[in-house]
């Protein structure tokens, strides 16, 4: 939505102001107002993050890992029970086949976890990693 805003409060630049330096100066704080924005938003969340790891409650400090767990759960079932199951049942001759799971509101999740363990892989890989 600032992009959008971008464009206009610029072209107002010309009318108002007649220096050119100070004028592409003024266009290039404008254009990295959104990007800074992100950028203290994401560090507050990194703040926030930091302090419910080091609380005492698994209530507080355990909810990412159980949420992981979860996830790797739902792909546990969908890749090994169900098709185990499924493999048990016709072996038997019962005639049920059990339906996977829907992960499709897990993986993004996980996939976002897993993008911060490789963060830190690459952390202890440069041996910057605090244990």
């Amino acid at each position: 939505m600032i992009e959008a805003l971008i464009a206009p409060v610029t072209s107002l630049l010309d009318k108002f102001i007649p220096d050119a330096d100070e004028k592409a100066r003024l266009a290039h704080e404008i254009s990295t107002m959104a990007s800074k924005q992100a950028y203290e938003l994401a560090r507050e969340q990194i703040s926030v993050n930091r302090e419910e790891a080091k609380h005492a409650s698994i209530f507080v400090s355990g909810w990412r890992p159980a949420t992981g767990w979860c996830c790797v759960c739902g792909m546990a079932v969908n890749s090994i029970f169900v098709p185990l199951g499924n493999f048990v049942c016709a072996l038997a001759g019962i005639d049920v086949v059990m339906p996977n799971l829907d992960i499709s509101e897990m993986m993004p999740v996980l996939l976002g976890m897993l993008g911060l363990g490789a963060m830190r892989t690459v952390e202890k890989t440069k041996q910057v990693a605090r244990d």
